[in-house]
């Protein structure tokens, strides 16, 4: 079991952290090279397309799961209506959003009380990186349908090629062209379309289950039931917690653009930190999904263990490596001395959140891939909206504490939501199966 799981969450693994390299790199590209009102704008500018990506994540990671038990209870009808109704939703809301997201950005910006400094290079990067949203929604569709499929080598390949095109751009639009944060957006969409075009002939080379022919779309009303049923509360969940994560990004931005391109290259750090969690999570999720599907809970309930036991391990290892360099790490991004010294601060509380975290993220992937998405975000507004933004106000502003008590914010939600995923899953009723769901599995079980 042990030995499935790390085969699953490897490649994952490195999948996540080549395609992270996105903004890191843009991050540390525009850092050294603009100046930190640059940096600030493709920090807030990238997290509000997170905040739009993450939507679509959620919604994929459900439909990673339904695909997993799908495969697990051998209903290859099903999955493949599943994979048509996915992407079919997500290209007619990718259009969507790629045309009408450019006309909010200046509001958007305003909102989050981004510092005059910044203001145009965010407004441009975040105008640019509209238009890639649709790519990034295709990707992640792939990721998670070959996901459920079991296979996570495939998305590291094609993310490969994305983030090599990624950095070569860079290169030339920051540094020679000297574009800054337009650049930096020019590099991410182009990367992200390459990606796209190449993924098509790969992926037909390797008999997907999607033919890529026009007949293959469409909306099976049943499929796209299951898929809100299963992906709807994890995308909504993601929102809620991006949301919370952008409200106490407009209270750092009030305390001016240092605090902002600091709070920018530590996210950047942080995410790196919780990739090896983010990764076999979703091997917990998947492997779990298909041990469920064939009712072995015991099975779904092992891996998760093991999970959590590498992934507390490997979290503890981080955890010292930031705690004793982090003057360095921060160096990594930017030259300018108020940006390193209020990121030490910042880091230091901060990477207290890898602990709760990671206990949490092992718990939610075998919740997920149980199909109790709805608990999970619950869970998610319990944190995001009762501790995460009162404690980041409380400590930061109204205390005085500026970054050094937004710091703390994170690792006090995550524990408060790790209490309660705790008391649910020692409650057992994360074994109980959706009465729909049950349903559905008795009948594809009766025409198998």
């Amino acid at each position: 079991m042990k030995k499935k799981l790390l085969t699953f969450a490897i490649p994952y693994l490195l999948s996540n952290l080549v395609q992270s390299l996105y903004n890191v790199t843009d991050m540390i590209i525009v850092g050294k090279f603009a100046g930190k009102a640059s940096m600030s704008g493709v920090a807030i500018g990238s997290q509000v397309t997170m905040f739009v990506t993450q939507l679509i994540i959620g919604l994929c990671s459900g439909t990673t799961a339904l695909i997993g038990q799908q495969i697990g209870g051998k209903k290859h009808k099903d999955m493949e209506e599943t994979v048509g109704t996915l992407f079919t939703i997500l290209l007619l809301f990718g259009i969507v959003l790629t045309i009408g997201l450019p006309f909010l950005v200046k509001p958007i910006l305003q909102l989050l009380q981004t510092p005059k400094e910044s203001m145009g290079e965010a407004s441009r990067f975040l105008t640019i990186t509209c238009f890639g949203l649709i790519f990034i929604f295709m990707y992640n569709a792939f990721s998670a349908i070959m996901r459920g499929l079991g296979d996570s080598f495939r998305p590291f390949l094609l993310v490969g090629i994305a983030c090599c095109t990624n950095v070569v751009l860079d290169l030339i639009l920051v540094i020679c062209f000297k574009m800054g944060a337009k650049g930096a957006a020019i590099a991410t969409v182009v990367s992200q379309i390459v990606s796209m075009v190449l993924c098509f002939p790969f992926l037909r080379k390797y008999k997907f289950v999607f033919n890529f022919h026009t007949s293959f779309l469409g909306i099976n009303k049943k499929r796209l039931g299951e898929i809100i049923r299963f992906g709807g509360p994890t995308a909504i969940q993601n929102v809620i917690t991006i949301a919370s994560f952008m409200v106490v990004t407009a209270i750092v931005n009030s305390l001016g653009v240092t605090a902002s391109a600091t709070v920018g290259a530590v996210s950047k750090i942080t995410n790196f930190a919780l990739m090896p969690v983010v990764a076999l999570q979703a091997s917990i999720l998947v492997i779990g999904a298909q041990n469920i599907g064939a009712a072995d809970y015991d099975g779904a309930e092992t891996v998760m263990k093991i999970g959590m036991k590498v992934a507390f391990t490997i979290s503890l290892i981080i955890f010292v490596i930031v705690q004793a360099i982090p003057k360095q790490l921060i160096g990594i991004f930017t030259s300018e001395p108020e940006v390193i010294q209020s990121g030490v601060i910042y880091i230091r509380r901060l990477s207290l959140d890898y602990f709760p975290a990671t206990g949490l993220m092992c718990l939610v992937g075998l919740f997920i891939g149980a199909g109790h998405s709805k608990f999970c975000f619950v869970s998610s507004i319990f944190s995001a909206f009762l501790f995460r933004i009162p404690a980041a106000y409380l400590l930061g502003i109204y205390w005085n504490q500026g970054l050094k008590g937004v710091g703390f914010a994170a690792p006090i939600a995550s524990t408060a939501a790790l209490v309660l995923a705790t008391l649910f899953y020692t409650s057992g009723k994360w074994k109980k199966r959706l009465p729909k769901l049950q349903e559905a599995l008795d009948v594809s079980c009766e025409c198998d």
